[in-house]
C-alpha cells in the first residue's frame, strides 16, 4: 500500500470493466489526476488492444493497454461493470487481500447491503455522507438519477419539509450503457423522446433510504424518467407544496451546500450545458405561491458516474475534495 503523505500521496488505481462509458470518463479523469497512477485497465474482450482503440479521444493521452489481468496490488479498485456483475466480481475473488478500497458504480451494494467482503459499504453521496466516506473501507457510487434527484431534494429533506413529490426527468442516451439497443440507436433517439420505467425506476430505493436518513421520513416520490435526444446529461424537476416563503427556501439550500465544492445552488435558470463534462450539481428554485419546483442538472457520467466516484476517492484518501476534478463545462 503506499505510504506517501499530504499532497505528494500517490493513490496505486485499477479499473473493473474500463472499456463501457464510466470506465472511459474513469480514465479521462484519472490520466490527469495529480495524485493517481493507473496500474491497469481490466477488459477481458478488449485485453491487448490500446486504450485509445476503444476511448478514441485517448489518442495521444496514454500508451497504456486493456489488461487481462488484474490484481489487489493497488490502493483503489473501481469497478465498472454492469448491474450484478460487480457483486458476482467480489463472491469469485474474495477476500479483498491488502485492505484494498472498493469502489463500486453499479447499483449491487447501494441498499444499506449485502456486506462487501464482511465489510460495511457507505453510500457515497458525499453531500450526505462526507464524514463517512473519509474513514470507510468499501463505497457504492450513487446512481445517476438518483444523484440528481436527491440533490435537489435533500435541504427540504432535513427542514422536514417534504411531502407528495412529482418529479420527472430526462437523460441523455449515454445512460443506458455502451451496448446497442433499439432504444439507442441514432436513428431512434434523434427527434425522438420517451417516458420508460415511469413510477417504477430502479433508483427511486436509494433515493428513498438517503431522504429518509437526512430526515424526511416516508415522503411519496412520483417519478416519471424520459430518454432524450442527446449524448449526455440529465435534467431534473421536482414539485411539492411548501409552507415557506421563497427567500427562506433559497437560504435553506445555500446554507445545506455551503462547504460542497460540486453542488452550486443558481438565482439564474440553469441548463444542461452548464455541467456537461464537469462533477457540478446545479440546482435552480422556482416558487408560485405553495408550490415549489426544484431544478436540478448533472452529467450523468461524471457527477453521475465516475467524476464522483472519484470525489469518493479523494474522500477515501485524504486529498482536497476536488482533485483532478476542476472540469470545465463547453459552452458552445
Amino acid at each position: 500500500m503506499s505510504t506517501a503523505t499530504g499532497n505528494n500521496k500517490t493513490i496505486k488505481a485499477g479499473i473493473i470493466g474500463g472499456a463501457g462509458y464510466t470506465g472511459g470518463e474513469m480514465l479521462r479523469i484519472l490520466l490527469r489526476h495529480p495524485n493517481v497512477d493507473i496500474r491497469f485497465v481490466h477488459s477481458k474482450s478488449n485485453a491487448g488492444k490500446a486504450l485509445y482503440a476503444v476511448h478514441e479521444d485517448l489518442i495521444g493521452e496514454t500508451d497504456k493497454k486493456f489488461d487481462s489481468e488484474w490484481s489487489y496490488d493497488v490502493d483503489v479498485l473501481f469497478l465498472c461493470l454492469g448491474h450484478g456483475e460487480a457483486k458476482k466480481f467480489i463472491e469469485e475473488n474474495s477476500p479483498v487481500k491488502g485492505g484494498v478500497k472498493i469502489i463500486d458504480l453499479s447499483q449491487d451494494y447501494r441498499l444499506g447491503g449485502p456486506l462487501l467482503d464482511g465489510q460495511t459499504v457507505i453510500y457515497g453521496l458525499p453531500e450526505l455522507n462526507r464524514e463517512a466516506i473519509r474513514t470507510a473501507r468499501h463505497v457504492a457510487n450513487p446512481g445517476c438519477f438518483a444523484t440528481a434527484l436527491q440533490l435537489g431534494l435533500l435541504p427540504l429533506a432535513k427542514a422536514g419539509l417534504l411531502n407528495d413529490i412529482y418529479t420527472t426527468g430526462i437523460t441523455g442516451s449515454t445512460g443506458a450503457g455502451q451496448g446497442l439497443s433499439a432504444t439507442s440507436h441514432f436513428s431512434w433517439r434523434a427527434n425522438n423522446i420517451q417516458a420508460y420505467k415511469t413510477l417504477t425506476h430502479q433508483h427511486l430505493k436509494e433515493v428513498g433510504q438517503s431522504l429518509q436518513q437526512a430526515g424526511g421520513g416516508d415522503a411519496s416520490i412520483h417519478f416519471v424518467p424520459w430518454r432524450g435526444d442527446f449524448t449526455r446529461g440529465i435534467f431534473v424537476s421536482s414539485q411539492l407544496r411548501v409552507g415557506r416563503r421563497p427567500e427562506e427556501i433559497i437560504a435553506l439550500y445555500e446554507q445545506f451546500y455551503q462547504g460542497h465544492p460540486f453542488t452550486i445552488v443558481s438565482r439564474q435558470p440553469i441548463s444542461l450545458k452548464q455541467v456537461v463534462n464537469t462533477n457540478k450539481c446545479l440546482i435552480q428554485l422556482e416558487q408560485q405561491g405553495s408550490q415549489l419546483v426544484v431544478h436540478s442538472v448533472i452529467d450523468n457520467l461524471t457527477k453521475g458516474a465516475s467524476g464522483q466516484a472519484v470525489q469518493n476517492m479523494n474522500l477515501l484518501f485524504g486529498l482536497d475534495e476536488t482533485a483532478g476534478l476542476q472540469l470545465k463545462a463547453n459552452a458552445f
